[in-house]
């Protein structure tokens, strides 16, 4: 028979037993790879996307704050009260004298100031609109971009983990020929070199692929697991080095930071039309009914009231008109900057698409095969003694940097391509 400890250990491993698997399968789901498109989606709803939804929400609430007119003004008041004689006897309300009065206060604007400050609202709703469509279009940009930092981070370390392998494998071949006496210890000395050469690349690889984990994770909003995030094997297709005349350049004008710096001129020129607005004098209406004991219990007052700004010398509001006109000078500018800056970024983005493209493409048809048909010989004279160690090793080195450079083309092909296919759909 148990006895209680023995019952309660029994417990704990079938518990624990039970929970291993569940935890195993929750890393596995989290550690699945991710593909780009679920990044690209990701890259949407991060922190920066959130900050600048904010503002456009905020922009959006300004429009409530410009669209109303002035709010009618109550006032009341008590006057006439007759401190030296006395205030007489009755009701304080009907009989007392005191002069006691109520009215209404509205100002009325003119020059259509109203409709001037809505509109540079507006306008500026729009722009901060189109900063969150620019803002999505640039996180997008980099989530892309640190997807295939990714990807290729892990394709380099495959690269040198077979690398690493081969070379750990010729080192313990030359250890067990110096034994044999059939080759030198000088020989073996260098198949060790390039042991331990490749075992440093591998960890060079390894911390390159986990900074490039990391940086992904910052941009979608995902922390990493308990190893690292890893991105779906994969490069997109190659297109024939003459079909880079199919990118043709987007019309700046289509893009949202150049939209935004538009909607900035408009709402610029609204907040001029307002400052001029503001010569034109609003006009304060109001009405009041006075009960003065005595007098009359029936007492009608009405008034009008208007500022004499800019009559006879006095302030015309210059100071905002000439604020307002250099700011709107100043948005010009800054549209004529984004307007260049876009065109150039595109003109751009078709060069290094269509260089990445060559590359990529020459990399793969006229470089590669040649160097592993190279490599393959070379493996296959050393195996019958035709070659020696030194011109194996060269040709292991040349491959080994061949094909480092073919995925760094590769990831550049890749996130040219992804930049401009990001930016030509944000432009539809």
């Amino acid at each position: 028979m148990l006895n209680r400890s023995s019952l309660c250990a029994a417990i704990y491993c079938i518990a624990a037993l039970a929970v291993v698997p569940a935890c195993a399968l929750a890393q596995t789901a989290v550690a699945s790879p991710l593909t780009l498109d679920q990044v690209l989606q990701a890259a949407r709803d991060n922190l920066d996307v959130s900050i600048a939804r904010r503002g456009a929400e905020a922009a959006r609430a300004d429009i409530m704050s410009a669209d109303h007119g002035p709010a009618p003004v109550l006032t009341a008041k008590a006057a006439s009260i007759d401190l030296q004689n006395g205030l007489g006897s009755g009701s304080l309300w009907r009989d007392k004298r005191i002069d006691k009065s109520i009215g209404v206060d509205w100002t009325w604007e003119r020059g259509n100031k109203r409709e001037l400050r809505t509109q540079q609202a507006r306008r500026n709703a729009d722009a901060a609109q189109a900063d969150l469509r620019e803002v999505l279009v640039q996180q997008q940009l980099a989530a892309a971009s640190a997807f295939y930092d990714l990807l290729a981070a892990q394709e380099r370390m495959v690269q040198v983990e077979a690398i690493g392998k081969s070379a750990a494998e010729l080192s313990s071949t030359a250890a067990r020929r110096v034994r044999a006496g059939d080759l030198s210890a000088q020989d073996a000395a260098r198949t060790e070199i390039e042991s331990q050469r490749a075992a440093a690349d591998l960890h060079t690889a390894q911390s390159e692929k986990r900074r490039a984990s990391y940086a992904l994770s910052q941009l979608i909003g995902v922390a990493p697991p308990t190893g690292e995030l890893t991105a779906q094997s994969g490069w997109p297709t190659l297109t024939a080095p003459d079909a880079g005349t199919a990118y043709a350049p987007a019309a700046p004008d289509d893009r949202a930071d150049v939209q935004a710096a538009q909607q900035r001129v408009q709402a610029a020129q609204a907040a001029l039309d307002g400052a001029n607005a503001l010569r034109r004098n609003d006009v304060t209406l109001g009405a009041s009914l006075d009960h003065f004991p005595g007098t009359s219990t029936r007492q009608l007052e009405l008034r009008a009231q208007i500022p004499l700004a800019g009559l006879a010398g006095t302030y015309a509001y210059d100071g905002e008109i000439a604020r307002a006109r250099a700011l709107l000078d100043q948005a010009q500018d800054q549209l004529d900057k984004t307007r260049r800056v876009a065109d150039a970024e595109n003109r751009r983005m078709q060069h290094d698409l269509d260089s990445a493209a060559r590359r990529a493409q020459r990399s793969a048809t006229s470089i590669v095969p040649p160097a592993r048909e190279v490599a393959a010989m070379a493996e296959l004279a050393y195996g019958k003694g035709a070659m020696s160690l030194t011109e194996l090793i060269d040709t292991r080195r040349t491959l080994r940097n061949v094909l480092i450079d073919d995925i760094a083309a590769r990831a550049d092909h890749a996130r040219n391509l992804a930049a401009w296919r990001l930016r030509a759909a944000a432009a539809q």
